[in-house]
């Protein structure tokens, strides 16, 4: 019980500081800038969400796409397929030296329009994302991403879901040791 209150407290110390440091006043990002090489383009949080849980896009994700060249149904997955985790066992990871290795190698895909204090965005909205229900998926980190406009770099998708899957490894390595 008192490992639980630590990570909900560090969890909320994170938000914080997030919050401080990037002067923002949203909790939870509202707009995607989603990019696929030298093409960019801003969308809502929910225009993703609405088409990574029912599939359906928006006429802005369908031309979005479109012209990035990319199959909706190959992406998909990605951003839904759930990674089971530990919380407290996440949030210990997410506190140490290899945590900050894997939250570098997270904010290469997801990261704050500024590059600023991507490793505290990334944190909060990973443990947020791990506390609702023990899971992470890439959506849930984009909806609980700490600042009004997160930067997906859609070509690099694919290995941010593997990053989280080595997350997942890794820990049970961790339980299991």
């Amino acid at each position: 019980m008192l490992s639980q209150s630590l990570v909900l407290r560090r969890a909320l110390f994170v938000v914080s500081t997030c919050v401080l440091f990037l002067n923002s006043s949203a909790f939870a990002a509202e707009q995607v800038v989603l990019k696929y090489g030298v093409f960019r383009e801003s969308i809502s949080v929910e225009e993703l969400s609405t088409f990574a849980k029912t599939g359906e896009l928006s006429r802005s994700l369908r031309v979005n796409f479109a012209l990035a060249q990319q199959d909706p149904k190959a992406i998909r997955p990605y951003l839904t397929t759930p990674v089971n985790v530990d919380l407290l066992i996440l949030d210990r990871i997410l506190n140490s030296p290899i945590g900050n290795v894997i939250l570098d190698e997270l904010s290469q895909v997801i990261h704050t329009p500024s590059r600023t204090a991507d490793r505290q965005a990334l944190r909060a909205a990973l443990v947020l994302s791990a506390s609702e229900d023990g899971q992470v998926t890439l959506l849930e980190i984009i909806e609980n991403y700490p600042t009004r406009d997160v930067e997906v770099d859609g070509e690099r998708l694919e290995n941010a879901y593997h990053q989280l899957r080595r997350l997942q490894v890794g820990l049970q390595d961790l339980l299991n040791f």
